[in-house]
Order: C-alpha cells, then structure tokens, then sequence
C-alpha cells in the first residue's frame, strides 16, 4: 500500500528547509575559506612553490592603485 501522500508531505518540507540550509552553510563556509586565504601570507607562499611569481605585487600595485 503506497504511503498517503499528506503523511510524507511535512516530511519532505522538514528535509528540504534542511537541505538547503546545508547548502547555505556550504557556501558561506567556501566564501569565508577563499577571503582568509586570499588575505593570508600563506597563499602568496604557496603560488611561489607552486612557480608562479608576481601575485603579490600584482595585488601591492592594485592595492595601491585603489588608495589614491
């Protein structure tokens, strides 16, 4: 006998508010992981060992392009 569709309805709202907030706090999670790296010196370190060169002062000048 196949579930009374009104029974699963509250279920099936409970489950999805739930979904959706774990997905809000994934991308807040992801958001607030990008800004601590971008604003670390860790990031800067690990683009050199990586071999890429002149992020930093690619940022220093943009940085310093927007304080005038």
């Amino acid at each position: 006998m196949p579930p009374n569709p009104t029974s699963v309805a509250p279920l099936a709202k409970t489950l999805m508010k739930g979904a959706i907030v774990v997905e809000l706090l994934g991308v807040f999670g992801a958001y607030c992981v990008f800004h601590k790296m971008n604003d670390s010196q860790v990031y800067y370190k690990s683009n050199e060992w990586a071999g890429v060169y002149g992020v930093r002062e690619k940022d220093l000048i943009a940085w310093s392009a927007n304080q005038d």
